[in-house]
């Protein structure tokens, strides 16, 4: 993230709590989306995630106070509270739904639908820690620094993790093509 970010976000941060409500409509428009996809890789479910998106920002208006700029990016930020509502979703619900592909992008250019499909459920079965760290680092592109702190654990935890994650998807991915399997 650039100074002119950081300083964009701590402007309309600030606007926003003197009582500017466009200071938050761009906060929203700006951070909503990284925010989402985080929420749906994390959980695979595009309705949950879109809730989960809207409760960050409900959050953020009765405590725009807690986010500190000293200890890291508000995006950093909001995602870690989304991390933190989706595992209290998750302690509620116990289960998982399967990911509907319909209603997404595709993770990454130049690879077709159901090469996406397969590695979003791939992604999807994974168990919980792995699957935090997959969409961290791997799909939201954060550092392993950024990654340690959204996630509240050491950097070679992080690094374990996500090594181990990568190793799950590739038995996972390797064996469904090795069946065959195309969906």
């Amino acid at each position: 993230m650039t100074e002119f970010e950081r300083f964009r976000d701590r402007e309309l941060l600030r606007q926003f709590r003197t009582g500017d409500r466009d200071g938050f409509a761009d906060l929203y428009r700006i951070h909503s989306k990284p925010v989402y996809r985080f929420a749906l890789y994390v959980c695979a479910d595009p309705v949950k995630a879109s809730e989960i998106t809207q409760d960050v920002f409900v959050w953020l208006v009765h405590h725009p106070d807690h986010y500190d700029p000293t200890r890291g990016e508000l995006g950093s930020f909001l995602i870690g509270v989304a991390r933190q509502m989706l595992r209290r979703k998750v302690s509620e619900e116990r289960r998982w739904v399967e990911l509907d592909d319909t209603h997404t992008a595709p993770i990454r250019e130049g690879f077709s639908e159901s090469d996406v499909a397969l590695v979003r459920r791939a992604v999807a079965a994974l168990p919980l820690r792995y699957r935090e760290v997959v969409a961290v680092c791997d799909l939201q592109e954060k550092s392993y620094e950024e990654a340690a702190t959204l996630l509240e654990c050491a950097v070679g935890t992080v690094r374990s993790r996500l090594h181990r994650a990568r190793s799950l998807l590739a038995k996972k991915l390797g064996r469904k093509e090795a069946q065959g399997c195309t969906a």
